[in-house]
């Protein structure tokens, strides 16, 4: 009966390790699209440090899974108490890695807010020209996205380097409606739309475009991180099961 049982475990703690390598390959590809594809999303990431460290914590976590899934699915087969144990114990890294991650969200959600970014384009932004990291960043996010400032053309009324730099121009040229969303393309009127002619601007705020495009990604990423806990804890279980049944 007990063998009967150790049975079950054994290749119920490989079936769930197979999920455990797709879900880490799924989070490995989901975080290296993010950081590479060149439609706007490594822009949105490069415009704060803490999403620069989200995508690299994803890709971490997802390579550690992909690792994790072949350990346990190669322990539980061959039934080695030494792959069973490393494995156990990259699980419950992983666990105190995704809290560390939970609590430094937590401690700089505030970051993220509509507020941060606001005065971020106040104090930094040096307009379209700017080779500086902060501007090309936001120049890049605001020509891919179709949209203009955080909240829309007004966040650059007291905008400090950008009046300096630009005193005749009511919004940076980024702002300006083009014939298709590529900085190659050519402005409908840059003239008429520096000039503050809204026929010609991207009215809407950078910050609801964005989080608009991102939803459905927010969703399915919670789900996925859901999922690959509940997975995790049936793992841990089984791992110490399976090693202290065996001879």
């Amino acid at each position: 009966m007990e063998g009967d049982c150790l049975s079950c475990i054994k290749y119920l703690m490989f079936i769930f390790n197979f999920f455990i390598f797709l879900c880490g390959a799924s989070l490995l590809g989901v975080g290296i699209w993010v950081i590479l594809d060149p439609t706007g999303f490594r822009e949105i990431v490069a415009v704060n440090p803490l999403l620069v460290m989200g995508a690299y914590i994803v890709v971490g976590t997802g390579a550690l899974l992909f690792l994790l899934g072949f350990l346990g699915c190669c322990g539980a087969i061959r039934e080695n108490k030494c792959l069973l144990l490393f494995f156990f114990l990259f699980i419950l890294l992983i666990f105190l890695a995704e809290l560390s991650a939970a609590i430094l969200a937590f401690v700089f959600r505030d970051n993220l807010s509509r507020d941060f970014f606001i005065k971020e384009v106040k104090k930094h932004y040096q307009g379209s020209n700017s080779s500086q990291i902060f501007s090309s960043t936001w120049n890049s996010v605001m020509t891919t996205f179709e949209c203009c400032g955080v909240n829309g053309p007004q966040d650059f009324e007291d905008a400090l380097y950008f009046n300096t730099l630009y005193p005749s121009d009511i919004v940076p040229e980024d702002c300006c409606r083009r014939t298709s969303p590529s900085r190659n393309a050519e402005f409908l009127s840059k003239e008429d739309c520096l000039m503050g002619s809204e026929n010609y601007q991207n009215t809407e705020g950078c910050y609801t475009v964005i989080l608009n495009s991102l939803e459905t990604y927010v969703y399915l990423a919670g789900a996925l991180a859901i999922g690959v806990l509940a997975i995790e804890l049936f793992a841990m279980v089984s791992a110490m099961c399976l090693f202290r049944g065996i001879q």
